[in-house]
């Protein structure tokens, strides 16, 4: 099987920085577009950004010029580097992944993966 493991959450005061990673691991054969969504108490799932295989760069326009998404293709890994956070940014973040992988004899084409999330909460 598949998994997506975030790490990187936590408690931060206002404008502060945290940086979230999020590794795939598996039988994996490529990855294309991963992501990261959030969500925050009584609101619907909503994309923050990802990333296509090729490097390009889609972001919600509440984090345009505050967070960065960049992926490590050698270690199936991506990130969200986040400066200037604020309170409205609080939120579990879950990472999304277009993932083709092989388990047993069967083969998953793009199989869309998410990870367990990780809370980051801004407080002062």
């Amino acid at each position: 099987q598949v998994q997506l493991v975030e790490s990187g959450g936590g408690l931060v005061q206002p404008g502060g920085s945290l940086r979230l990673s999020c590794a795939a691991s598996g039988r994996i054969f490529s990855i294309n577009t991963m992501g990261w969504y959030r969500q925050a108490p009584g609101k619907q799932r909503e994309l923050v950004a990802d990333i296509t295989g090729g490097g390009i760069t889609n972001y919600a326009d509440s984090v345009k010029g505050r967070f960065t998404i960049s992926r490590d293709n050698a270690k199936n890994t991506v990130y969200l580097q986040m400066n200037s956070l604020k309170p409205e940014d609080t939120a579990v973040y879950y990472c999304n992944a277009g993932i083709s992988y092989s388990s047993g004899r069967d083969y998953y084409p793009n199989n869309i993966v998410w990870g367990q999330g990780t809370q980051v909460t801004v407080s002062s």
